[in-house]
């Protein structure tokens, strides 16, 4: 029974942070119509950006769950800091070495590391200094980045695309810092019982309506109207930073989509407490291993790339590959593969790797979802 759920598990934290991995499957192996909230066949499309979203709040979550442990006690929050250090280190360099295998998708991990980097030393804040610290990221950080990134993309191979890499700048820490920092409060919240689940699912909806209903649209038509014309610095140029389009770093994304993660992330809690969790159990052993699952769908495609003759171009190495239609094979071979180690072995092989290079980390007192800040490290699974 404990290969099943182990004890020291949330499920609707291993639900949520699967459907994150899923999400980016669909958004990596399929071809996604973009979203319009009018037209349903396109509905799909909301993997698009919110996927990583939610994979990086879940970061602040798992922060968030052991956090009261690490504030009460000083050598327990020491201890645990190194471990969240060292762990952040080794899935920074996994997502560099992901990288080098050019497979033509955003990896997350880069950006992941350096936020769980950050995100050691907020575990220990108030409730009061996180919500501040969110809000003015979120409000902030997206003129910052956006300035920054009015350049356009480093060219290739250049000193510059080094340092983005390193950084993991497709995902930008300074604003997506506001993602961890809400993570945080809201595993404190699920720790509480169902009450605080649902006021998070409450505060989830409104934000996604505050970003996508009146911050986003306003930043859309700014873009729609002028386009290219807009002066780095100007009004309309600071009108055209409040878009909510995926990946596009604006002020409604960042709300609509914060809020998004944090809806998904209490229904996948609630969900979890009816007989759904047993429905959605390979769903959420792909949760409790989600390191395990996300570098595999990138090693099937990087191996496809190293074995295929004349892959050069992105275009090639996208395209060429989508047309195979890998997304149902690669999504029930992972599955099937996760759930057969998690019967047979328990924690999953990355996880297991994570965990042996780096300390125990201190586990908070009470019910977890059994995972340090690195996606998937358990108690028993």
């Amino acid at each position: 029974m404990a290969r099943l759920e182990s004890p020291g598990r949330i499920p609707g934290v291993d639900l949520a942070r699967g459907l994150a991995i899923l999400g980016m499957y669909v958004a990596h192996l399929t071809v996604v119509t973009p979203l319009k909230w009018s037209r349903p066949e396109t509905w799909l499309g909301v993997v698009e950006g919110r996927s990583a979203i939610l994979f990086a709040t879940l970061a602040g979550v798992s922060l968030g769950l052991m956090g009261s442990r690490i504030r009460m006690r000083a050598g327990g929050r020491d201890a645990a800091r190194s471990s969240i250090m060292i762990r952040a280190v080794f899935i920074w360099a996994l997502g560099l070495l992901l990288l080098s295998l050019d497979v033509p998708v955003f990896v997350v991990l880069p950006a992941y590391g350096l936020l769980l980097m950050i995100g050691a030393f907020m575990v220990s804040w108030s409730a009061r200094a996180l919500a501040i610290t969110a809000a003015l990221t979120a409000t902030v950080a997206p003129f910052v980045v956006t300035m920054l990134d009015s350049g356009g993309p480093p060219e290739r191979g250049s000193a510059a695309e080094l340092v983005s890499d390193v950084l993991g700048w497709n995902y930008p820490f300074v604003l997506w810092l506001a993602f961890v920092a809400v993570g945080i409060i809201a595993g404190r919240l699920i720790r509480r019982g169902i009450g605080p689940t649902v006021v998070l699912l409450g505060a989830g909806v409104a934000l996604s309506v505050l970003g996508y209903a009146a911050l986003g649209p306003v930043g859309n038509q700014v873009i729609a109207r002028y386009g290219a014309d807009l002066q780095v610095g100007s009004a309309l140029w600071a009108l055209s930073v409040f878009r909510d389009a995926p990946h596009s770093g604006g002020v409604g994304e960042t709300f609509g989509s914060g809020g998004f993660a944090l809806a998904t992330l209490a229904m996948s809690v609630l969900a979890a407490t009816t007989p759904l969790r047993w429905l959605l159990w390979p769903v959420r052993v792909i949760g409790s291993m989600p390191l395990t699952a996300y570098t595999a769908h990138l090693l099937v495609w990087g191996i496809w790339i190293m074995v295929t003759p004349g892959v050069g171009s992105d275009i090639h190495r996208l395209h060429g590959f989508l047309a195979l239609d890998p997304f149902w094979p690669i999504t029930l071979g992972v599955t099937v593969g996760c759930v057969a180690w998690a019967l047979m072995c328990g924690k999953g092989p990355m996880e297991q790797l994570v965990h042996a290079v780096s300390t125990e980390a201190e586990e908070p007192d009470g019910p977890t979802d059994g995972s340090s800040p690195v996606p998937g490290k358990a108690r028993g699974l």
